[in-house]
């Protein structure tokens, strides 16, 4: 087993009880090691710390867990560095959810102008990550969950050495949506996707051994007017049908627009408003499990359930342990992997990741009815890491405009200038002139 020392940065956030859990669940395979938490808010830090430890001593885990503010010095010789942070927090991403709805344009944590902001704020917090890995542990491995992950990664993988390694469920989870839709068993399925993150689509779709779409197609004529479908798995079957492929669930942003944008406008919350609304009594149960004799996490009244970050855990007990296992990362097409996409460009695929590092399976080309529209998000994604890391406002109305939710350069440069006015205290000075 890996006694290796994890600095997770963000440690203090909503979901760092969870994250904690997750990975003292498997805390067996990591005996003899040190994670050391790191943020911003010292009250925080401590109730996962305390909580964090009292996990690990009931189940009697060789594993040291420590606090602090100091981010250098927490990642003083780190093995895995796990970057799982919000610029701004919650307030910040409810600008990016309100700001563009002002403009016409849809609000939305990772996609079209509020994922751009949320890029250039946490690709701003990453430079001088960077730093303080390249000079303090310079064999450190980033696995990354901040988002938006690809841009992170494009920006970090294109722009330094440091490796890094980032994860999101959506190529795992992202079929069901279909699969519920046609009223079909998941585990009777095989779906294979690809893209960049939130944007897959499948290139492989089988059921039961055969084509997967027939049994859509019936579906959908079969329930094409059931009033009690869900409105995201409507839209999603309705997607697979008509591309014949099984979409990411945002694609809904692209391909419904239009009444998506009424939607968020007329609705009284933002997503974030209404997760700030939660945070008073997710930090009250973690503080009373902070005390607790046995920790015993609610899934009720804990930030994305008991236990988080799973997947980026995954990745790193088989890196570490050597373990193989089949899970989905981002990382460079290298080698032209996906075909269709530059050799620079941060693709999501599938991977087998084992003790020599993380290798992408071959991947069969996207179809051509969904190639375009993920290749433009990936030329966006390209544009905004650059913009995020080296770049000016120039370069920054630029990327944004070439971002398919937003309408042309005049509402580009306008909803730039607003959003990083607002946003301001979290962004580098090049990005403001």
């Amino acid at each position: 087993m890996a006694s290796i020392k994890l600095v997770y940065i963000g440690g203090g956030s909503s979901r760092g009880a969870g994250t904690m859990a997750s990975f003292l669940e498997r805390g067996e395979h990591f005996r003899g090691s040190e994670v050391v938490l790191v943020d911003l808010d010292p009250e925080r830090l401590e109730i996962v710390r305390r909580m964090s430890q009292r996990i690990a001593d009931n189940k009697g885990l060789d594993i040291t867990i420590t606090a602090t503010t100091d981010r250098r010095a927490g990642l003083t010789d780190a093995d895995a560095v796990l970057t799982s942070f919000r610029p701004g927090n919650f307030e910040a991403r409810a600008l990016d959810e309100r700001i563009p709805l002002k403009h016409g344009v849809i609000g939305q944590e990772t996609q079209g102008p509020g994922g751009f902001f949320m890029s250039l704020r946490s690709l701003n917090q990453f430079t001088g990550i960077i730093e303080d890995i390249k000079a303090v542990a310079p064999k450190a491995v980033i696995f990354n969950y901040t988002n938006p992950v690809n841009i992170v990664s494009q920006a970090v993988s294109r722009f330094t050495d440091v490796p890094i390694y980032s994860m999101c469920e959506g190529l795992m989870y992202f079929p069901n949506t279909t699969l519920r839709a046609a009223r079909l068993d998941p585990a009777r399925a095989k779906i294979t996707m690809a893209g960049v993150n939130h944007n897959g689509w499948s290139f492989e779709h089988l059921y039961d051994g055969a084509d997967l779409m027939p049994l859509l197609d019936q579906a959908w004529e079969e329930r094409r007017n059931d009033p009690t479908m869900d409105i995201l798995e409507r839209r999603m079957l309705e997607l697979a049908v008509t591309m014949r492929s099984v979409p990411a669930d945002y694609f809904q942003y692209y391909y419904y627009g239009p009444e998506i944008l009424r939607e968020l406008q007329g609705a009284r919350l933002t997503r974030s408003e209404t997760i700030m609304q939660a945070l008073p009594d997710y930090w009250q149960h973690y503080t009373e499990q902070s005390f607790a004799d046995v920790p015993d996490l609610d899934p009720n009244r804990s930030r994305g359930g008991i236990h988080e970050l799973e997947l980026a855990l995954d990745v790193m007990d088989a890196y570490y342990n050597d373990t193989p296992e089949r899970l989905p990362v981002n990382l460079p097409n290298t080698g032209g992997v996906l075909p269709g996409f530059d050799e620079d460009v941060v693709v999501e695929v599938w991977c087998q990741v084992d003790g020599s590092g993380v290798h992408p399976e071959p991947q069969k080309p996207l179809p051509h009815t969904v190639r375009g529209i993920t290749q433009q998000l990936a030329e966006y994604q390209y544009l905004a890491a650059e913009a995020a890391w080296i770049g000016t406002r120039r370069d920054a109305i630029a990327a944004l405009a070439a971002n398919p939710l937003v309408p042309g350069l005049r509402v580009a440069e306008e909803l730039y200038d607003e959003m990083a006015a607002a946003h301001a205290a979290y962004l580098p000075e090049r990005l403001l002139r």
